[in-house]
Order: C-alpha cells, then sequence, then structure tokens
C-alpha cells in the first residue's frame, strides 16, 4: 500500500490535453487499500494483490477429447479397416487401470485420463463395435483426440497477474489450479454528497425551484460499478460548517471523496472554501467537451474529486478522467478502455486544441457494418442522451471539422462502466 504525497494533485498550468492530463494523474496516484485473503466465490470483480502460479498442469494428465476408443496407433492398418479386442472402458474420473497388449483397445469417453499404452483416440463415430471387437476405418492421425497434460497450463507458469479486476473466467482459471482462496484489495470506500438547497432526493414532492439530485445516484451506481465500497452522505444543507464537518469526518473513515458541483466561487458554493480548509484544492483545467475544470485534492491525506454539476458532463469527466485514477487507488493496473473504430455518419464543427466526445448510437449500414449516428440534442444538461446512447465518439484536438464518413475513435459505455 502506498501513501499518496501531500499535495500530489497541485497543478496551476493553463488548459491542458487530456492524454496529458491522464499520464500526470497516473504519476500522481497510487494504491491506498490494503489487502485480505477472500473465498474465491467472494473474488469475482475484486483487485487481485498477488500472481496466482500453477502448481501442477492443467490438465494434469493426457485425457481423450471425444467418446471413442482408445488404441496404439502401430496397430492400425494404413489403407484398409482395423479389428482390435476391446479389453476395458475408461470414463472421467474412472480411470482403466489394466494394461492394453498390441491388438487391443479401451472404450474411453471425453474427459477420461488416457489409458497406459495407447496414444491416439477415435472417435465412435468412426467406428463400428460387434460385441467385444471394434472395427475402426482408416485414415485416422497419430495422436488424434488426445490433450496432453498441461495443454491449458504449465506447472509453474503464473496463469493471473496481480493488480487486475477479476472476471468471471479469471476466478474459473484460478479455480483450475485448486486455489479456493485469494488475496485480494479491500474495496475503495468512498464517501459521496450532493449540496445544494434546491436539489431533493427521488420519491418527495418537490417545491418550488426544486430539482431532483440525479448526480449522486449516478456517482453512486459508477463508483458501485467499479467495486467501491460507497457510503452516500446525502444532500448536505449549504452551509460551510455543515460541509466542512461532514468532509472531516468523511475522512477519517474512508478512502476517497467524491462529489459534483458546488465548487465556483459563488457566496452560496461552499465546497471549495471547506475542502481548502482542511486540506488542499486544485482546478485541472482540462482541454474537452462536455466538462469544465475538475477538482481534485486533498481533505488531510485522503483524495477527493470534485466534478462538474451538469449531468453529462460528470458521467463523461467521470469516465474518461476520474475512472482510470479511482481503479489505481483501489490496486487496479488495467484501467486504460477499449476504443474501437466506426465510421460516423454525420458532420461535426469543433474547436482545435480541445477534445469533444460526441454522444452517438451505433447502427448497422446496408453491408451490416457499425455506423456511429449522432445523438440529435447534445447539451451537457441532457441526461437522457447518457441513456439514448451507445457510447461517445471521440474527437482529437487537432480536428476542427468532421466530415460524414470518415473513421472515428468509438467509446461504447460498456467498456467504461464496469
Amino acid at each position: 500500500m502506498a501513501q499518496l504525497s501531500d499535495d500530489c494533485f497541485a497543478f496551476g498550468g493553463e488548459l491542458m490535453p487530456t492524454a496529458e492530463a491522464l499520464d500526470l494523474l497516473a504519476e500522481r496516484t497510487a494504491t491506498v487499500v490494503s489487502t485480505e485473503r477472500v473465498a474465491l466465490r467472494q473474488a469475482a470483480g475484486r483487485v487481485l494483490a498477488e500472481d496466482i502460479r500453477a502448481d501442477g498442469d492443467v490438465p494434469p494428465h493426457d485425457n481423450s477429447a471425444v467418446d471413442g476408443y482408445a488404441v496404439n496407433f502401430d496397430d492400425l492398418e494404413v489403407h484398409a479397416a482395423t479389428s482390435l479386442k476391446v479389453v476395458g472402458r475408461a470414463t472421467a474420473g474412472h480411470p482403466f487401470d489394466g494394461t492394453v497388449g498390441s491388438g487391443e483397445a479401451v472404450r474411453i469417453f471425453t474427459g477420461a485420463e488416457m489409458v497406459r499404452g495407447p496414444d491416439t483416440v477415435i472417435m465412435q463415430e468412426d467406428c463400428t463395435q460387434d460385441g467385444e471387437t471394434v472395427v475402426i476405418s482408416p485414415g485416422i492421425k497419430r495422436g488424434a483426440n488426445v490433450r496432453s497434460a498441461g495443454e491449458d497450463i504449465k506447472a509453474g507458469s503464473v496463469i493471473l497477474e496481480m493488480n487486475r479486476r477479476l472476471r468471471a473466467q479469471d476466478v474459473g482459471l484460478a479455480a483450475s489450479v485448486g486455489r479456493g482462496h485469494l488475496v485480494v484489495y479491500k474495496p475503495l470506500r468512498v464517501a459521496v454528497f450532493s449540496t445544494g438547497d434546491e436539489l431533493y432526493d427521488p420519491d418527495r414532492d418537490l417545491p418550488a425551484g426544486g430539482i431532483y439530485d440525479s448526480n449522486r445516484y449516478t456517482l453512486i451506481a459508477l463508483l458501485e460499478e467499479l467495486g467501491c465500497s460507497v457510503n452516500d452522505l446525502g444532500i448536505l444543507e449549504d452551509r460551510f460548517e455543515t460541509i466542512r464537518d461532514a468532509l472531516d469526518d468523511a475522512a477519517r473513515h474512508h478512502d476517497l471523496i467524491v462529489t459534483s458541483g458546488g465548487m465556483s466561487v459563488g457566496e452560496e458554493d461552499h465546497v471549495k472554501a471547506a475542502v481548502e480548509a482542511l486540506g488542499s484544492l486544485h482546478f485541472w483545467r482540462l482541454a474537452i467537451k462536455p466538462g469544465r475544470p475538475i477538482g481534485l485534492g486533498q481533505v488531510g491525506a485522503v483524495p477527493f474529486v470534485g466534478l462538474p454539476g451538469n449531468p453529462v458532463a460528470v458521467m463523461v469527466t467521470f469516465m474518461r478522467i476520474a475512472r482510470p485514477m479511482i481503479l489505481r487507488l483501489g490496486g487496479c493496473s488495467e484501467v486504460t478502455p477499449n476504443v474501437f473504430q466506426v465510421r460516423a455518419d454525420f458532420a461535426h464543427k469543433k474547436k482545435t486544441g480541445r477534445r469533444e466526445w460526441v454522444r452517438a448510437r451505433l447502427v448497422a449500414d446496408g453491408d451490416g457494418q457499425p455506423v456511429a449516428t449522432k445523438f440529435p440534442r447534445q447539451g451537457a444538461g441532457i441526461l437522457s442522451s447518457m441513456v439514448e446512447a451507445d457510447g461517445l465518439v471521440e474527437l482529437p484536438e487537432d480536428m476542427k471539422q468532421l466530415k460524414a464518413g470518415t473513421i472515428v475513435d468509438f467509446l461504447p459505455f460498456s467498456e467504461v462502466s464496469r
């Protein structure tokens, strides 16, 4: 476990390109959680804190890939059918314990350990059994339908490297080498709150001037998808003392504090002043759209992330800027989402020097190839656009005009919401 420096998020420069910001954040963030040993059934979605090495081969012995007959290839006729005596049977978990001589075969089933002596398995479809005799058609290759010991995993090899989030197939692979428990990082403990006297939780009647608080619920869902343990502090009263005290208490029991909005210099925006009273806060002015400066700082020694207030901006900046940083704090090294190239069916003007993300759906063209279609309303407050879209078309800083038919980078939401 590493400790962040007292002012690791200090930045006072001009507009920063996205790639530079991501590189700088990668340099300044490290794992802040300790480890624990958990049962394999509780390991999915957790971040591995140790390399997993195979103690033995997988499979542990040669075995049959099909139902059929285990034979010695040298007993087979090259151009004619071969008759062999069936002297036993082998099934998965119940190997044949006898010996196989010249001119003999053993009935064998998929997954059964190979019989000592035979080196080839003939599929039952290529054979005819008559009593204790099996007749085998010609044309079989030596070693056919035999899976070798260690074909999947060799003893001593590292099968899973530390700092990866465990998927279902990773858990299965660990089970295949006999690991019933794994050492993983503890979930990142995250406190989330909103501020604003105009905000109300769902299921309440709205008074005049009130709006429902969607950002907090969005952030909680995004964080929980990353495996974080989230504590919802609710909607805080717009008072400096209330926010300061809540931040101070949260820093004593959490690894990270995340909020959105409320950090301008207006007299009713107290988050910025409260964070600075307890630690430090720096606004990273990123050359992006949608999104405004992101507040990164520390409440005592605990990292603080203040995202923009507009619903779309909070989601986009979380997915592209905050998400990789949060994953690193929780011990994960695989933080870069996959981006895919598709054709755009729309034109779009943008400012140079700024990276933009355009909400889009994927549709199939006449050849069945994916094409990105722009959502018609791109305002930073149009949360429904994030529901209707499949992902984001990412336009680089040096682009000024996107022409219809251009190949673009497309980031599916599935790549940044798990």
